[in-house]
């Protein structure tokens, strides 16, 4: 069977190593094309990974030697591309979120549906190996019904105040992962969502109009309540866990380290750190994500992470948004 020749619309850090892992990793896919509008960056990413660099996205969307397409450009430009992708024809990969703009996200999903593309969102969290078996347990009725989810998400450094300045604040670019993961693991939709925060980490961050620091509170269609908490800094590392308590018991997904060395002596015990990086822990799950991508362009499977898996968390993101400046529970339906 023939490689899935796909073409990458953007190539900064994220769109990057997504190229290499298309090009060098994942079996059934290549590298076909790629475009960005800086120039430089694009032929340094055609010239190490042996990609045609496009003249224009246009160029990349409609080409022959593209089969799909993966959006990982600036958040303002997914739903642009999207709905050029979508009138080519071309199954689609798209990074989230789709947009900051829910009425944008309905004009990229109105153009999906007339066009009847696949479309694969790219939250990888689903793919990792620990994250899914807490899914499949609850999927399988393991913990009985569920009662509590908590969630716990810091990274080990804020990202840059001019990268947080076009963001869209914490809760829609940091806290939409867990919003996905809420849902994921519960197989049930978020029907209210009530947000807390502060700045604890870098003054900075709030003058740029955003926090550092917050705590959601969620309840689901089956009822369950979903706790998330979040911060900008973890000085140990990326802390990523997931527990679901249920009645019949509980499942949680804990920190991998970096390694299994566990050291003891009179002072006590030590054991290995925490991965520092996202790239540290996730490449497994981005490979696994690359190859259900595949599976789905070829019409083997569907598409694992749906346009409506990503239009779901970015209502949760806004209603966060407004719970927080507003003080109070807000509904999923007040938004969307």
């Amino acid at each position: 069977m023939n490689d899935v020749r796909i073409g990458v619309l953007g190539v900064g850090r994220i769109g990057r190593m997504h190229a290499e892992l298309i090009e060098r990793r994942t079996e059934g896919a290549t590298l076909s094309a790629v475009y960005d509008v800086f120039a430089d960056g694009a032929q340094q990413v055609g010239n190490d990974f042996d990609a045609r660099v496009a003249s224009s996205p246009t160029d990349l969307i409609e080409a022959t030697d593209v089969d799909a397409v993966a959006i990982c450009s600036s958040t303002d430009t997914h739903i642009d591309l999207l709905v050029a992708a979508a009138a080519a024809g071309k199954p689609v990969f798209i990074e989230k979120p789709l947009s900051l703009d829910l009425a944008e996200v309905d004009r990229g999903l109105a153009a999906v549906r007339s066009a009847r593309i696949q479309v694969q969102v790219g939250f990888n969290r689903r793919f990792d190996a620990s994250h899914k078996l807490v899914q499949n347990r609850v999927e399988r009725g393991d913990i009985g019904d569920v009662h509590l989810v908590r969630i716990t998400s810091r990274d080990p450094a804020p990202p840059p105040i001019s990268y947080i300045e076009v963001s869209g604040g914490i809760f829609c670019d940091m806290t939409i992962h867990d919003f996905d993961m809420a849902r994921f693991v519960t197989g049930s939709e978020v029907v209210d969502v009530y947000a807390t925060g502060a700045v604890r980490v870098d003054p900075a961050i709030g003058e740029a109009g955003d926090l550092d620091t917050v705590v959601i509170v969620m309840t689901h269609e089956n009822g369950a309540i979903t706790t998330i908490d979040n911060s900008r800094r973890a000085v140990y590392g990326y802390d990523q866990r997931v527990e679901v308590f249920g009645s019949s018991g509980m499942v949680g997904s804990e920190n991998p380290q970096t390694t299994t060395t566990v050291f003891r002596g009179e002072g006590g015990a030590e054991a290995s750190a925490i991965p520092y990086f996202f790239l540290d822990r996730y490449i497994p799950s981005y490979l696994a994500e690359w190859a259900g991508f595949v599976s789905m362009v070829r019409g083997e499977a569907p598409s694992p992470v749906t346009i409506d898996d990503g239009r779901a968390p970015l209502v949760m993101g806004l209603a966060a948004w407004q719970s927080y400046r507003q003080g109070r529970t807000v509904g999923t339906d007040e938004i969307s």
